[in-house]
């Protein structure tokens, strides 16, 4: 017997270690590539705020889940990783209440996408914002994500064409097929989502003052009527980060053209003031500034009107001017309106158009930042190319047209707004020419330096061009309530998405199966190994007599 068992050994030290050396590298190459294995990039969480307590936007953060595509997903352990543009409001309703998290493929350009997706992408934009979502959601304009969608949604894709042809695959065919297909892990570490208790909203005003007037006091002796220009600069969306700023971009080219035509002609003060809370955060860093300001100065409670741009620079040919209360024959704001409908006449197509809305105290969030003055009893519009302040497009991250169409819009609407602004000031006829010609005439390239203003938390850019320009620069800060906050922000990290490339749990079992059926035979094989040497033998030795 032992002499066998030595034998069966001079086997295995003589060809079979040459065969291992031979198939290893084969196994090694059909199976899947090590560096495509994993895959790891930066992804944006969703935004996350409270207004009055109410929370909005993503709560959670953590995430180590299945990949799954929209179709496949069945439970809270799967993670949808799908585009934007493939998802609709029904779809993402039913992950929010029962899949376990979701990463999200954003458009690279949508300008070039359709009209009716674009209204897609936009309502579904809206939708999200709207509510609380207490899983992770992250995004991502990263083109490998694209792969992997496709690779998940493949076997989808397969199933649907097979049913419409009718075909049906035999039971082992498909668990062949489940075994060997692959998946995805999701994980997503680096991130948190803790209340940020020093979160603040700045607020920054300066004045242009013309010089015959002296040197005004805060007490509001000046005897000059006084107009305020307001704008908010928007420092997220659906995602943290700077998004387009043409409100703030008009404004603060006003200040620079009136600061070269005011100073010589004392017929106004005009104040600018620019906040960092648009209406996501219901204005609440205009709020603040009337709070602080207007008991302690006369004169911005009895100024002539208030000026606010919002989202005036998007595709559209008209400019709406939205009231609370329609303006009275005689008054101050009635005849700008005017005076703004008879210049915009001359640029084209372009039409004005009162639009009048009255304040629902009922509601949580104001329509529109005039209303804060409103409430305060002061003449208050707001501008903008929007009818309706529950248009989607009022806050998307996305850039829906060509930026030098987009250009070209906000010149023609701030040329409308300069000339209306300087033929009412210096009481000049609305039907004559342009005012702002030759060396202040207004192209998109006084407007192009402003577009890349950010916060003043990032720079000092924005406070660098009131000081620049105007008089009686200030800045505050509006920072939420210790016990009752109207606003809290949250502590935003960037994240790293890692996507592993994984078996599904079939494979684990399959293959649990194979090394217990591998094991069996190599027992059976070494235990019955006399036996089946001894068999083998005689059938060789029967061979041999029989030749």
């Amino acid at each position: 017997m032992f002499e066998d068992a030595d034998n069966f050994a001079d086997f295995f030290r003589g060809g079979l270690p040459y065969y291992l050396l031979i198939t290893l590298p084969i196994l090694i190459l059909c199976s899947s590539n090590p560096v495509l294995a994993a895959s790891e990039f930066g992804v944006q969480r969703m935004a996350q705020f409270d207004v009055h307590g109410t929370p909005y936007g993503c709560r959670a953060s953590a995430l180590n889940l299945e990949a799954k595509s929209l179709y496949t997903w069945q439970t809270s352990r799967h993670c949808i990783v799908a585009r934007f543009q493939d998802m609709t409001i029904d779809q993402f309703r039913e992950i929010r209440a029962k899949a376990g998290g979701l990463v999200i493929r954003l458009p690279e350009d949508t300008a070039q996408l359709s009209l009716e997706e674009k209204q897609h992408i936009h309502l579904l934009e809206q939708a999200m914002m709207a509510q609380e979502i207490s899983i992770p959601v992250y995004f991502s304009r990263n083109p490998k994500l694209d792969e992997i969608i496709n690779d998940i949604t493949k076997t989808t894709t397969v199933s649907a064409q097979q049913k419409s042809s009718q075909q049906r695959e035999s039971a082992i065919s498909e668990i062949l097929g489940s075994i060997s297909a692959n998946g995805y892990q999701i994980v997503v570490s680096g991130t948190s989502h803790n209340p940020n208790k020093q979160s603040k909203i700045p607020i920054i005003q300066g004045e242009l003052t013309p010089s015959g007037a002296g040197k005004l006091k805060t007490d509001g002796d000046s005897k000059l009527p006084l107009i305020i220009l307001t704008a908010h600069l928007d420092t997220f969306g659906l995602v943290n980060g700077p998004l387009p700023n043409g409100d703030v971009a008009a404004l603060l080219t006003l200040v620079e053209l009136f600061s070269k035509l005011h100073a010589s002609i004392p017929k106004y003060r005009l104040m600018f003031l620019i906040s960092e809370s648009g209406s996501l955060l219901n204005f609440q860093g205009m709020k603040k500034w009337l709070d602080t300001n207007l008991d302690e100065n006369v004169q911005i409670q009895q100024a002539e009107f208030v000026v606010c741009l919002d989202s005036i620079a998007k595709m559209s040919d008209s400019i709406f001017m939205h009231v609370s209360k329609p303006p009275k024959e005689g008054t101050a704001m009635n005849g700008f309106y005017r005076t703004l409908k008879t210049v915009a006449q001359r640029y084209g197509n372009y039409t004005v158009e009162g639009v009048h809305k009255k304040i629902n105290l009922a509601d949580t969030l104001l329509a529109w930042e005039h209303e804060r003055f409103s409430m305060k009893r002061m003449p208050a519009f707001t501008l903008s190319n929007l009818k309706s302040h529950k248009d989607p497009v009022r806050n998307t991250i996305f850039q829906d047209e060509d930026p030098e169409e987009q250009l070209d819009r906000l010149e023609t609407n701030v040329k409308i707004l300069a000339e209306s602004l300087a033929a009412y000031i210096y009481q000049l006829p609305a039907e004559g020419g342009e005012i702002f010609t030759g060396t202040m005439a207004i192209t998109k390239d006084t407007i192009r330096p402003w577009l890349q203003v950010r916060s003043t938390q990032q720079n000092n850019d924005l406070k660098g061009a009131f000081e620049k320009y105007l008089k009686n620069v200030k800045q505050i800060h509006e920072k939420p309530d210790a016990r009752e906050p109207d606003f809290m922000l949250y502590d935003e990290r960037d994240a790293l998405l890692n996507i592993y490339n994984v078996k599904p749990a079939v494979f684990d079992l399959f293959l649990t199966f194979m090394i217990v059926a591998y094991l069996a035979v190599i027992y059976f094989a070494i235990f019955y190994f006399p036996k089946l040497y001894t068999f083998v033998c005689r059938l060789t030795v029967s061979k041999t007599k029989v030749n």
